[in-house]
């Protein structure tokens, strides 16, 4: 497998006190699904949304393709920008607009300021959007306002949207946990399905640990900022992860550490 995402030594400080990350290194290659678990502010999302410069690292590299995702100007973080799909907790659609013209947004960063002003997409982006939320169970809801759908829905617009980039590294923030489990079912099903069909990397914050070992090739456990785990899931260990969710080493654990 072919690497496309290098981190090295990532450090994010909030107000140059709070240490958000704590010089994380991984490694990240095109087709792997890989799951980020830890507590509520072990920094995964923040780990997350310094990859796409949502939010600037105070040190470390990333590099990104052929981009030094950390150095890159404006018009480079666009093209990183397009290259990487988003999908947000709270969906992040714009209420008013359609589902079909929301998923349409994807393509935003392959077009001029002029097209996008305007909403000039191609014929042939709005038939793969169509495409697009046929393929996820969508097909009566095309022309709806986004803010008619339900939570489980929204989300499926968001992953059509993220999808509709041609993305080769998709980054989903705590996708499903403002859903039932019937729907968080449902949008872990198309995310995962999609980017194993399509090569794409994916890199998914969770807080559910066993929908983490179900889906993912690799998992990536987070605490105070640091990786402590970094392994297949069935190295995952109860005790690991009590370690990641309350602090308690096992044993076990302390015999792992040099």
């Amino acid at each position: 497998m072919e690497t496309i995402l290098k981190i090295r030594n990532l450090v994010k400080r909030y107000n140059n006190e709070t240490l958000a990350l704590n010089g994380i290194s991984l490694d990240i290659s095109n087709g792997e699904f890989i799951s980020v678990i830890g507590p509520s502010g072990a920094g995964k999302s923040t780990f997350l949304r310094c990859l796409n410069r949502l939010i600037d690292p105070t040190e470390g590299t990333i590099d990104f393709l052929d981009y030094s995702v950390e150095k890159a100007n404006k018009k480079e973080l666009r093209k990183i920008r397009a290259k990487i799909g988003m999908i947000f907790q709270h969906y992040n659609l714009v209420s008013r607009l359609s589902v079909l013209e929301n998923v349409l947004h994807g393509r935003l960063g392959y077009m001029s300021s002029f097209a996008g002003i305007f909403n000039l997409y191609r014929e042939e982006d709005k038939k793969e959007a169509i495409e697009w939320l046929c393929k996820v169970g969508l097909e009566k809801e095309i022309y709806k306002r986004a803010d008619e759908l339900s939570g489980g829905q929204k989300q499926r617009v968001g992953v059509c949207r993220a999808l509709a980039q041609k993305p080769e590294l998709i980054l989903a923030d705590e996708p499903i946990a403002s859903l039932d489990p019937k729907s968080s079912a449902t949008v872990m099903d198309t995310i995962h399905k999609n980017c194993k069909q399509l090569g794409i990397a994916c890199l998914v914050n969770l807080h559910q640990v066993e929908v983490a070992k179900n889906y993912s090739t690799r998992i990536i456990g987070i605490k105070d900022g640091k990786v402590v785990f970094d392994d297949v899931p069935e190295k995952l260990t109860d005790q690991m992860i009590k370690y990641i969710y309350e602090g308690k080493e096992s044993e076990m654990y302390q015999k792992a550490i040099p």
